[in-house]
This record gives C-alpha cells, structure tokens and sequence, in this order.
C-alpha cells in the first residue's frame, strides 16, 4: 500500500532511487541541481517518489588535494502529490574514481629523464634514479576527481522531513 496522505516520512527510513545525472568533483559547482527518481521506501510504503537535491560541497582533485562531492537532499516528492521538506544523507552510491597508475608511471618516467638530465650535468649517473623516485611521489600525490555515474542507485538515510502543506 503506497504512503497514504497523512502519513510521515520518518527519521532512520531508508530511500532507495536513481540519480538521473552524471557529477563529479572536477566539474560540479555548489548548488548544481541533483534529481534522485524511481524513489522507494524498503519497505515500500513509498513508490514512484522522486528526491530533489543538490550539489552542498565540491572540491576538484589537485596536487595534494583529495576530491570531495557532497549531495545535500532538499525535498521528497511522492508519487500521490504530498511534498516533504527533505533532510538526509546519501549512504549509498556508486563513486567511481580513475586509476592513478598510468598518472604514477608516466610521472616516475618523466621525473627518470628529468634525473639523467641533471645528473650528467653534475656527472654522476644517479640522477636517473633519483629523478625517478622524485616523479612518482609527485604524481602518486597528484589526487584523482570522483563520479557519481547517470542511472546510479544511490539510498538516502532520511533524517528528518517534514510535510509541506498543499496548495
């Protein structure tokens, strides 16, 4: 039986749906518009709901800098009409993150040939080593963005949510 109008969204409930967009850290901006549809309850008191959110906190990856991507929910709208202001937290979603190995080769390659360049200046041939070893820290601290991929199933804890009067 589909949530029946006078009844709450209460705290602890789980909501399980499909967020319809692509983000990530690299390119998301606060307050970018996120819609979680095909909302359901586990225990399916809530059918066909959709949850309207946004992106509340976004950091690109950089040097040194782990990504961050934080989804923030606003409102519940389910399927017979009835509107809750929504608070929770996404503690379920598929976050994809690019592999750092080719970043970590490449740099280890890149700092070898910077190493044999200074090397044979002070004429030793150690600086291929070290150059080697200076580039792979460096990438290996080169942090990579995260994404949360279209159609993603993604759960919201509810934590609070209160019903908005109709109109």
């Amino acid at each position: 039986m589909p949530l029946a109008a006078s009844a709450q969204v209460s705290a602890g409930t789980n909501l399980v749906g499909t967020m319809n967009q692509s983000i990530d850290s690299k390119s998301a901006v606060v307050g970018q518009r996120v819609l979680i549809t095909d909302v359901h309850s586990q225990d399916n008191n809530i059918t066909g709901a959709t949850i309207y959110a946004h992106v509340c906190d976004v950091q690109a990856a950089g040097q040194g800098r782990t990504a961050k991507l934080q989804v923030c929910t606003d409102t519940l709208k389910t399927r017979s009409g009835n509107t809750y202001a929504l608070d929770g937290r996404i503690t379920g979603a598929q976050v994809n993150t690019k592999s750092n190995a080719v970043n970590e080769a490449g740099g280890a390659v890149a700092g070898m040939i910077v190493g044999n360049i200074i090397g044979k200046k002070l004429g030793t041939n150690a600086g291929g080593l070290l150059g080697a070893a200076g580039g792979y820290i460096y990438a290996k601290n080169a942090k990579q963005n995260v994404t949360i991929p279209a159609n993603t199933p993604v759960t919201v804890q509810v934590l609070r949510a209160a019903r908005q009067a109709t109109r």
